[in-house]
């Protein structure tokens, strides 16, 4: 290891690059440009994903939406048309015979002018049961969500989102306490939250029940969302449901359209698998063009070994030995792939910033470990395409070398 710190090695190394500057420029970009794709592509993929995981917040991603539709045919009876309304029984069955179930959460959605002194606007106010913030985790800016008590007393309590505290407070008004109207009802504001992007941000929460009083709905509901256990398949257990609903209803076993809903679980799916193969493209496109370029290296310094044959013959006539001649043109290698790598991790972490900057992209970046990987996959392969160029420096005699005009 003795020669990696001789000052000799560095000096010629020097005097090779300096010598042939533009030439060693072209050299390096290849690799330079190899890992600046791939820091680049890989810190894209991560701001796509972190802006995906950004929009669902919290959000219990195993789950399915299901709503009461039209029946599209007749069955049993019952006409074509028929508005299908889901009940609180509806949320007992499946419960208790849909097997995989975690969570089955009923809400009530309905618009309305809400009022706070001299302002007002029309929010989106829903129905909800403490066990929506299980499975939609609510972060808080200050109080509390819906709990049992309010559930069970009927109170007219409320939580409202941060765009609804600027929309009918002042700045630092105190909200907590404060008693908004909503259809000239009353409701005390307990709790102010931050929403996130996968849910709107004009939206007022009330207890279930009150909502159920206020608006007469009886034991119906507009649509729950249901979770599953993380062992269960979602896409199964959707469909186990909609099987017991119809049987509930009656409604034909072939009838689609009888009940609307969105599986979440089964889009994040599809977009988990296009990151990971994005990620996979990414490596590919990467590697390959990474080798690419050290190949581009490899093939300079068999033409710099070429032009300095002559000065590898005196070396070798002043005792130089084929081992040291080797470890020269290697050193050489890695040093340049090194240097177009760093300046690829330099150039690639830039164009990330500027990426963030603009806001084109959720925090794009890459993990540490994923540089190191890089920087070893470059000294890896810089060692092995210096080889080449090695063994034909020492494989020329001497005499034969120092012949060369």
């Amino acid at each position: 290891m003795k020669f990696l710190f001789d000052k000799d090695t560095w000096q010629e190394i020097y005097g090779s690059i300096r010598k042939n500057k533009t030439r060693t420029a072209i050299t390096i970009f290849g690799a330079f440009w190899g890992i600046l794709l791939l820091v680049g592509l890989l810190g894209a993929a991560k701001g796509i994903e972190n802006g995906f995981n950004s929009m669902f917040g919290d959000f219990a991603t195993n789950s399915v939406f299901m709503a009461g539709g039209t029946t599209s045919k007749p069955f049993k009876g019952f006409q074509e048309g028929r508005q299908i309304n889901l009940t609180i029984s509806d949320v007992e069955k499946i419960r208790s015979e849909v097997e995989g179930v975690e969570f089955v959460v009923p809400r009530n959605v309905t618009g309305s002018q809400v009022i706070y002194g001299l302002k007002s606007a029309s929010l989106t106010i829903f129905g909800d049961y403490p066990m929506l913030d299980k499975i939609q985790k609510k972060k808080l800016i200050e109080g509390r969500f819906i709990n049992q008590q309010d559930i069970n007393e009927n109170k007219k309590v409320c939580v409202i989102s941060e765009e609804v505290y600027k929309q009918l407070f002042d700045k630092d008004e105190e909200a907590l306490g404060a008693y908004i109207k909503i259809n000239n009802i009353g409701y005390m504001v307990v709790g102010i939250y931050k929403p996130s992007r996968f849910e709107g941000t004009n939206n007022v929460h009330i207890p279930f029940s009150t909502f159920r009083l206020v608006y007469n709905q009886g034991d119906k509901f507009r649509w729950m969302v249901i979770t599953g256990k993380t062992e269960y398949d979602i896409e199964q257990i959707e469909a186990d449901v909609k099987v017991l609903l119809r049987s509930l209803h009656k409604i034909h076993p072939d009838d689609s359209r009888a009940f609307n809903g969105f599986n979440l679980g089964k889009e994040i799916a599809k977009v988990t698998g296009f990151l990971t193969g994005m990620q996979f493209l990414t490596w590919f496109v990467g590697i390959a063009t990474l080798i690419a370029g050290v190949f581009a290296i490899g093939n300079i310094l068999l033409i710099t070994v070429k032009e300095r044959t002559k000065e590898i013959g005196i070396r070798r006539a002043l005792g130089a030995t084929p081992g040291k001649i080797k470890q020269q043109i290697i050193l050489e290698s890695v040093f340049l792939t090194l240097l177009a790598g760093s300046l690829g991790i330099i150039a690639g972490g830039l164009v990330l910033m500027a990426i963030d900057a603009a806001d084109l992209l959720t925090n794009p970046t890459v993990d540490i470990p994923i540089v190191l990987t890089a920087y070893a996959v470059l000294i890896t392969l810089g060692t092995l395409i210096g080889l080449i160029p090695a063994y034909m420096a020492t494989v020329v005699q001497p005499i034969e070398a120092l012949r060369e005009e």
